[in-house]
């Protein structure tokens, strides 16, 4: 008898297939995370689920069961529901709902699902809950911890220019001080000590960089885009930066039209642009760094540039430069992560980075900003 009950209510599921999808739909849209998705997304595996359903309904044994939800479709759903922003307890739910609207379709066709019928169904129903969520909380746990690696290296690469500014600081200070004469021994105890520190601190962000030697930065990034004045940015950052070109005697000259505004994550852009300062610096000992944007002709875009007049780029490694880890070979010290960090951010706005340079006459990195309307909303990585 209860055979005749497990392949009867297969036969149901099979045939009233749609009816109970779309009743399952209209319970599932309550769902804070479904009520805007379409259908297509918002059915995801779950048609997939109950021909599974089904046919572990026929088959009716625990070893058959239990292989359908491995090989079946509940762990591609729960990857999916974390890609549609649901959350594990709304993950459960709708599982639960689709339970409730197999019981429904069975009592109201005069079935009852008692015993052997009621085991076999709840077994497939909670079996596929259980590998949703263990797909959905693995990804979660991954992507949680992704994150975090990523934010620490974005971070300490983030820490070197102001450490680099601080040392060169403290360096012209103790110059100024022993040509004037004015050094005593507490000042010169004090400089030793601050070098000391400063070192320990590079010492320590060279350390966190190392062990993030396998950051992917092809992550999405969360962007909190917004209209602001790009030359106040840009003149905030000539400020900050100047005691690592004066150093060098290199020029920095900020040519944004004044009131130029640009809608985009400022905090990025502002990373952006001390990334490519700062690397325009090291290459252009005693010349100058051009810092610029306009309007794209025939578009709204916006097209920003960092422009030197250093060593320049040999052609073999214009097209790598900005690869994560991609170092110049005649420099020691750096871990490859500046420009890779720009094309990141770049990208993550919808825009595109490039570079022109020929040796011995300098290069221009420039980057799009698209318009309002063309920019990417979000992504997800580490601030």
């Amino acid at each position: 008898m209860a055979i005749d009950v497990l392949d009867e209510l297969a036969r149901l599921i099979e045939r009233e297939r749609e009816a109970l999808l779309a009743r399952w739909r209209v319970q599932v849209r309550a769902l804070p995370a479904a009520r805007n998705l379409d259908v297509p997304t918002l059915n995801d595996h779950i048609p997939q689920l109950l021909t599974e359903l089904a046919t572990a309904l026929r088959a009716g044994s625990d070893e058959t069961i239990a292989q359908a939800l491995l090989d079946g479709s509940p762990p591609a759903h729960g990857l999916q529901r974390v890609r549609d922003a649901f959350d594990i307890e709304e993950v459960v739910a709708e599982y639960n709902i689709l339970r409730g609207c197999i019981h429904d379709l069975a009592e109201q066709n005069g079935l009852s699902l008692q015993g052997r019928p009621f085991h076999v169904l709840n077994r497939v129903l909670d079996g596929a809950i259980g590998s949703a969520v263990q797909a959905f909380a693995t990804h979660k746990a991954l992507e949680v911890q992704q994150r975090r690696e990523e934010y620490l290296a974005f971070v300490a690469h983030d820490l070197r220019t102001p450490l680099n500014a601080i040392s060169l600081s403290a360096r012209v200070l103790e110059m100024l001080l022993a040509r004037d004469g004015t050094e005593t021994l507490q000042m010169t105890q004090m400089l030793k000590a601050l070098n000391r520190n400063v070192k320990h601190v590079e010492a320590l962000v060279g350390k966190v960089l190392e062990e993030n030697t396998n950051l992917e930065t092809e992550v999405g990034v969360k962007l909190e885009c917004r209209e602001f004045d790009l030359w106040p940015l840009v003149e905030a950052l000539v400020h900050d930066l100047h005691p690592v070109a004066g150093t060098s005697t290199t020029r920095l000259t900020n040519t944004v039209p004044e009131d130029f505004v640009v809608f985009a994550d400022a905090g990025l852009v502002k990373r952006i642009f001390q990334n490519l300062i700062a690397n325009a610096i090291t290459y252009t000992p005693g010349g100058e760094v051009i810092i610029g944007a306009r309007q794209t002709d025939g578009t709204r875009d916006v097209e920003c540039f960092v422009r030197d007049n250093g060593r320049g780029i040999a052609p073999d490694r214009c097209q790598s430069v900005f690869d994560k880890h991609e170092t110049d070979p005649d420099k020691d010290g750096g871990l490859g992560l500046g420009l890779a960090v720009v094309k990141t951010f770049v990208e993550a706005h919808g825009g595109v980075v490039s570079v022109e340079s020929a040796v011995g006459v300098g290069s221009t990195f420039r980057f799009t900003l698209p318009e309002r309307r063309n920019s990417i909303g979000s992504a997800s990585s580490p601030r």
